[in-house]
């Protein structure tokens, strides 16, 4: 490890000649951690080392293996975790704090960047010397397993309220691109729309010396029934040749611009006879122009509507989406159903599912179960966003829900990549993703302690190329879980 360590400079504290010079051995035994070090601890703590490193000097980097474990005796440094792009400060470590317990009691790699912000001294022990350490001193090994203690739970609070903002982040990504879409087409239909009822009165007030009453009554007759005409969408080629044919019919009775009225009315269905049926009520010719176009501007005005308020209607759709994801205005602890949860979060992933197909197999007489609705619902994101991501975005997610005894059970399953079998052990180890820069590590580890340690259930997973399937069991007779918690 010191090779990798610029301009670093070592002190061995196993021979006389170091105690006799800068920090004495006495005065390491004398730090508050150490206070209640044995004689035989005090002969581990002589195979120390001193390191004094330069600011902006590099003592540990994010996956090295655990060597030893370090006391700051002077100086500052910082430890950092980078999530993709974006570098996170965690913490500033001080005199007298202790780095590494943690990674070499647990036997895993450093999972942060620890670099030092100043000229730094420290105390250093081997992986050995450590666990001499603790096997000789009671006293001392209570001390670091109170520090270690300490750390991981704020780490762990910290790591969760991180992966709640992670999922706000994605929540509010996903309500922006969703929500854009109807915003911009009501916003375009209500400009447009403005411009169309100019343009009815417009042609009210021409044609208003024009036409009879009965040729009034007929040509609002026609614009009703254009715009009740239901039926599938026309494709392409059948809306071209209806175009085609109303276009030749204006021009073949010399009305022109007719190529600008032909789209509205072949989408309305209206047909040469419909047509004919205008000229056969004695018009005068003259008028024929402006009640074409007036009927134009009538089912123009008629289909922005039909757009303003099913864009509304989508927006409305998606507030209420996120109400009942987050259970906004609702107590965490209550009676939930979770397709209701299941459909909310698919509302709100429905950015990234596009191109993928959602197969539901829902059991809809399940019985309700008394659960933290927001935080299953957290569970149901972080599988499914999963899902999306091992599918490529354009691959198929099957989500199931059945009764197994006294059992809810919800499963989620994607034909993509697989999780490769020497990772699996390690999928609900915190930190530890299969996303490479695109992933925190903490989804399924979260996911994990609210099934089981907040609902008491059960999550596992099966997975192979081509298919991926988790499983979350849930106890429906969950009456007790609250009072026990």
């Amino acid at each position: 490890m010191t090779s990798a360590l610029p301009n670093l400079e070592t002190e061995s504290f196993a021979s006389p000649r170091d105690h006799d010079a800068g920090l004495s051995f006495t005065s390491i035994c004398d730090l508050p951690i150490f206070s209640g070090a044995t004689e035989e601890t005090r002969a581990w703590l002589e195979y120390g080392d001193e390191l004094r490193l330069h600011a902006g000097n590099a003592l540990i980097r994010e996956g090295d293996m655990p060597e030893y474990f370090f006391v700051v005796l002077e100086g500052r440094l910082r430890l950092t975790k980078n999530y993709g792009s974006q570098q996170i400060v965690l913490a500033t470590y001080t005199p007298g704090m202790t780095l590494g317990e943690k990674e070499l009691v647990m036997d895993r790699p450093h999972f942060v960047d620890v670099q030092t912000l100043s000229e730094c001294r420290l105390f250093r022990l081997t992986r050995e010397a450590f666990w001499g350490v603790l096997r000789t001193s009671p006293a001392v090994t209570a001390e670091i397993m109170r520090v270690l203690a300490t750390r991981v739970q704020n780490f762990e609070e910290w790591s969760q309220q991180r992966e709640k903002l992670v999922q706000l982040g994605t929540m509010a990504a996903g309500l922006a691109h969703e929500l854009n879409n109807p915003t911009s087409a009501a916003r375009r239909s209500v400009s447009e729309l403005r411009a169309v009822v100019e343009q009815i009165q417009t042609f009210v007030c021409r044609l208003s010396g024009e036409l009879s009453k009965e040729q009034w009554e007929q040509l609002i007759d026609m614009a009703k029934k254009a715009a009740q005409v239901n039926g599938p969408r026309l494709d392409s080629i059948e809306r071209s040749d209806r175009e085609e044919a109303i276009t030749s019919w204006m021009d073949a009775h010399e009305i022109s611009g007719g190529w600008r009225l032909a789209p509205t009315f072949a989408a309305a269905r209206l047909d040469k006879p419909a047509l004919e049926s205008l000229l056969a009520s004695h018009l005068e010719r003259r008028a024929v122009p402006d009640a074409l176009c007036w009927l134009d501007a009538r089912l123009t005005a008629k289909s922005l509507l039909a757009t303003i308020e099913e864009s509304t209607r989508r927006i409305s759709e998606l507030v209420s989406a996120v109400k009942a994801y987050s259970f906004m205005d609702r107590a965490p602890w209550q009676e939930i159903d979770v397709h209701t949860g299941i459909e909310s979060t698919l509302t709100i992933l429905g950015h990234k599912l596009k191109n993928v197909v959602v197969s539901r197999q829902f059991d809809l007489g399940l019985p309700r179960i008394c659960a933290y609705g927001s935080e299953l619902n957290q569970v149901w994101t972080n599988l499914i966003d999963n899902a999306i991501y091992a599918t490529e975005g354009k691959g198929r997610i099957d989500i199931c829900t059945r009764r197994d005894g006294n059992h809810l059970v919800v499963e989620i399953a994607d034909n993509g990549r697989g999780i490769p079998p020497e990772v699996q052990p390690r999928i609900f180890e915190a930190f530890f993703t299969t996303k490479g820069g695109a992933g925190t590590g903490l989804g399924l580890v979260i996911s994990y302690r609210i099934v089981v340690d907040r609902h008491h259930g059960q999550i596992t997973f099966q997975s192979r190329p081509g298919e991926t399937r988790f499983e979350v069991r849930l106890p429906i007779d969950s009456g007790g879980l609250k009072k026990a918690q």
